[in-house]
């Protein structure tokens, strides 16, 4: 794993105690807006007041709990990235549902389901990778941004208010989102570090000023007590199968967001990054169904990988794992500390709105460059273009999918859910009459090396290869069917199969005729220039050297050669 250069303190290294502290309080303010998660489906369950302060109380164990798991190494359990957890809108829908259906006993017990429907999918992801490609995960990774864009600019723009955003409320959201990026981009060190956070405390000094952030607004920090143990007064579980569709819908988004984001923390956290690791996927989405089935178990609702603190980490360039530590520990603290949980919940819309829109920046980006790492045909263009536009219209069109019949609702509750649903079915269906082995057939006499160019261009986006793996093995085909043609006398066609899978890509070049030599060993120059049995071997050394490995046989008159590519 080789760190980018944009890359401060990458997972492996120890920051300095200062960076690790103010860098999870970062973190730990980001993650605390989804907090209103729990507290809108505990007031929708008609839990009493003492009982909701619970469930908040809850709610940050069960964060502390999740982003330590994540944070595991090694074992089953764990992506081992610093991929911080919060409360999912995956979820929102069918837990409101649930609210009014059965009470919180029954989002309870729905999301115990959810958990561990989460968690089975973690364990056969390998299987079904070619039903799960990275263009799928990117994809996810780009709707997540575009999302919080959205809800960022709501935040703004004050859509949830009779008045709107005032001009004084958009000067906040200038001078908060001003500071991050002043500090992102032009500083170093502790500044650039700690943009984010600096970047919210000046939108807090500046909603004081202007009048966003009044004394009204901290009376819910002075009512809340100083500590609070909170209890399990309010759990217990039911069940209903009428609600397993939506629930098992919304497990499925969490699992697909989260591959999304392990992905997008392998990628930034490794400039050599090619494709992602299943090892390190499949522990994350196992840690989040554990996470959310221990949420069902204390009490709350379901969570998930939080992308605008993935987001959040690569634009500060410090990705420790064990910032999650420090992230765990501040939550377990503020799980009884109710004055400190209550400073966080009344950030000023504008500031939120900042911080949604500096993090989304990232997150859009990690994402498209996680899609564009793959070479798109046309039925990828399909997948991703037609599930993009979709499910933006969620967001656009809200009143038209409400209105659909209440089976379609499960599917149909977040431009995320409808976009990821129907990547996946385009995806599976697109696959039919997609061969992964393909022939090309070469008379000697009529080589065409843009024939060859045009083969390995078509198969590369049919199979959604990397771009840089194609352009080596286009390369290499090209120059050793122009070498066999003019020092092997090939009697007859040059037969070439190409056959790929996620991991490799071999090419078997077939034909009658002296067997190609491919040393190990340079020629010398003296070979080289005296004799064309040199520069022969030149041709072959630089072959071997194009490929991961070669292999060359020679049957009753038959010569082939095998190009292996590492994918």
């Amino acid at each position: 794993m080789k760190r980018p250069v944009n890359i401060v303190y990458g997972v492996e290294d120890t920051p300095p105690l200062g960076v690790t502290v103010f860098s999870g309080l970062q973190h730990v303010v980001l993650i605390s807006i989804r907090l209103l998660f729990p507290l809108l489906i505990a007031r929708e369950a008609g839990l009493p007041p003492e009982r909701v302060l619970d469930v908040l109380s809850i709610s940050m164990i069960v964060l502390a709990v999740a982003t330590l798991l994540q944070a595991i190494p090694r074992g089953p359990v764990g992506s081992g990235y610093l991929c911080p957890p919060s409360f999912t809108s995956a979820y929102i829908a069918p837990s409101l549902l649930a609210a009014k259906t059965g009470g919180m006993p029954l989002v309870v017990g729905m999301t115990l389901f959810g958990g561990v429907i989460e968690a089975a999918l973690s364990r056969v992801l390998r299987p079904l990778r070619p039903f799960f490609p990275p263009e799928i995960a990117g994809f996810v990774v780009i709707v997540v941004g575009v999302t919080l864009g959205s809800l960022g600019t709501r935040a703004v723009l004050g859509t949830a208010t009779p008045e709107g955003a005032s001009t004084l409320d958009l000067a906040v959201t200038t001078v908060s989102l001003a500071v991050m990026m002043a500090l992102n981009v032009w500083t170093k060190g502790s500044l650039r570090v700690f943009c984010a956070l600096i970047g919210m405390i000046a939108g807090y000094v500046a909603a004081a000023i202007t009048g966003s952030l009044t004394v009204a607004d901290l009376r819910p920090v002075e009512a809340a007590p100083l500590i609070h143990f909170p209890n399990l007064g309010h759990a217990g579980w039911s069940f209903d199968l009428a609600l397993a569709i939506p629930f098992a819908v919304a497990a499925l988004a969490a699992c697909l967001r989260a591959m999304g984001d392990v992905t997008t923390c392998q990628k930034i956290n490794d400039a050599e990054w090619t494709r992602p690791s299943m090892r390190s996927i499949s522990g994350g989405v196992l840690a989040n169904g554990i996470s959310t089935t221990t949420a069902g178990l204390l009490g709350t609702i379901g969570v998930n990988t939080l992308t605008s603190s993935v987001g959040l980490s690569s634009a500060t360039g410090v990705t420790s794992r064990r910032i999650a530590y420090v992230i765990g520990g501040m939550f377990l603290m503020l799980a009884f500390l109710p004055k400190a949980a209550a400073l966080l919940a009344i950030m000023p819309q504008p500031v939120l709105g900042a911080t949604l829109w500096f993090s989304a920046c990232f997150v859009f980006i990690n994402g498209l460059q996680i899609v564009t790492s793959r070479m798109l045909d046309a039925r990828r263009t399909f997948v991703i273009g037609l599930s993009f536009t979709i499910g933006l219209a969620v967001d656009l069109y809200p009143s038209f999918f409400h209105s659909l019949r209440p089976t379609l609702q499960p599917f149909t509750g977040s431009s995320l859910v409808l976009g990821t649903v129907l990547a996946l079915v385009l995806n599976a269906v697109f696959r039919l009459g997609v061969r992964r082995t393909q022939q090309l057939t070469l008379e000697p006499r009529e080589l065409d090396p843009a024939k060859i160019e045009d083969f390995m261009e078509a198969q590369g986006a049919a199979w959604g290869a990397r771009r840089d793996v194609i352009d080596r093995a286009k390369f290499n085909l090209t120059q050793s069917v122009e070498t066999i043609v003019e020092g092997c006398a090939p009697q007859g066609p040059l037969e070439i199969e190409a056959s790929f899978d996620e991991f490799n890509l071999d090419l078997r070049v077939s034909y009658a005729g002296a067997a190609l030599q491919l040393p190990d060993k340079r020629p010398s120059n003296e070979e080289i220039i005296e004799s064309e049995e040199g520069q022969r071997k030149l041709a072959g050394f630089m072959l071997r050297r194009y490929a991961d490995r070669v292999k060359s046989s020679y049957t009753a008159g038959r010569s082939t050669i095998l190009f292996h590519f590492d994918h």
